[in-house]
């Protein structure tokens, strides 16, 4: 790790005036690993902790969080697990406890691809030196993407709580020094194409305040559904994300999303069309599932997650209505 200086941010409007060399830190789960092996090098860090950008409420408006709650705190609130079980469910599955209780919400949506080739400061990386190469393609890369693959990156991304927000809808919202503004978290995530080394629409000296998930009454019925090497403390080999609006056994509306197969928390609303005005059951969420993978890019040892992918959704389909026939 090399050297850098340490201040403590007594306000968001001084904290969002930091030098180009500054990085934002809270809980310092993924920044401080990266730092020990060289992959970043920022020259200053700014302590965000002391400002407020805390809180979780729900009302009409949605539900907010602030950006510097902890991964654990949320994932335990009741009225997230009751009204957001996808929220819950996602959290619960990341990282380890230890984490989850040192982890912020913004942190954990800024955190970096795992890939190896990025984590080896000796190897290429087209996502640390734009224009150096990407030897995942004709490397290992059996954990890497299928959907939103690029010549230039084929990283997945890493957050599991992204893709629960990305298919609810959620916005993240940002402060900077040209005054606050809100995105679809969606959007906020950035394909490789010509920019692999930028994954975020955000700013210079901008920070992540908070989170707003819109209030469905429907959320309710959704669910996380992870598949990985081992149980605990891995990352995603496939996971999805749903929620459904039903009617008797007919569904209304749907929110999907998938991770572990894309560039960024992949939505699916190809996938959620197909299956509004039909009636629950196997052979219509295997009919719709089959739209997954679409314009999939599978590479030399990942083409698995094609079938994955597919069956994961079939089975997050069936776990959130029951098992229903």
């Amino acid at each position: 790790m090399k050297a850098f200086a340490y201040k403590l941010a007594g306000s968001t409007e001084e904290a969002t005036r930091p030098g180009t060399q500054s990085a934002f830190i809270a809980g310092g789960t993924n920044l401080v690993d990266l730092m020990k092996i060289d992959v970043m090098d920022p020259k200053e860090l700014v302590d965000i902790n002391q400002l407020p950008m805390r809180g979780i409420s729900l009302d009409e408006g949605g539900l907010k969080i602030g950006a510097l709650e902890r991964m654990a705190y949320v994932a335990e609130r009741s009225e997230i697990a009751e009204h957001f079980p996808v929220i819950s469910q996602a959290l619960l599955k990341s990282a380890s406890a230890q984490l989850r209780n040192m982890a912020s919400i913004g942190g954990n949506l800024m955190q970096r691809t795992r890939c190896g080739y990025f984590r080896d400061v000796i190897m290429p990386c087209n996502k640390r030196v734009p224009g150096s190469g990407c030897p995942a393609f004709a490397g290992e890369n059996r954990m890497h993407a299928i959907l939103g693959v690029e010549t230039a990156c084929c990283a997945t991304h890493p957050s599991d709580l992204a893709v629960a927000l990305v298919a609810l809808d959620a916005s993240i919202n940002l402060q900077g020094p040209k005054g606050s503004r809100s995105v679809k978290l969606d959007d906020f995530y950035l394909l490789p194409k010509d920019t692999p080394d930028r994954e975020h629409a955000i700013d210079p000296g901008e920070l992540i305040t908070g989170v707003t998930v819109p209030h469905m009454s429907w959320y309710r019925r959704s669910v996380y559904l992870k598949i990985r090497d081992r149980e605990s403390y891995e990352f995603a080999l496939c996971s999805a994300a749903i929620a459904l609006d039903l009617d008797g056994s007919k569904i209304r509306e749907a929110r999907i999303a998938a991770g572990g197969v894309g560039t960024k928390p992949w939505r699916l609303p190809e996938v959620a069309e197909a299956l509004i005005g039909k009636q629950v059951g196997q052979d219509t969420f295997e009919r719709a599932a089959q739209l997954a993978t679409n314009g999939s890019r599978p590479l030399s040892q990942n083409g698995f997650k094609v079938t994955l992918l597919k069956r994961t959704l079939v089975r997050a389909l069936m776990q959130v209505t029951g098992g229903a026939a």
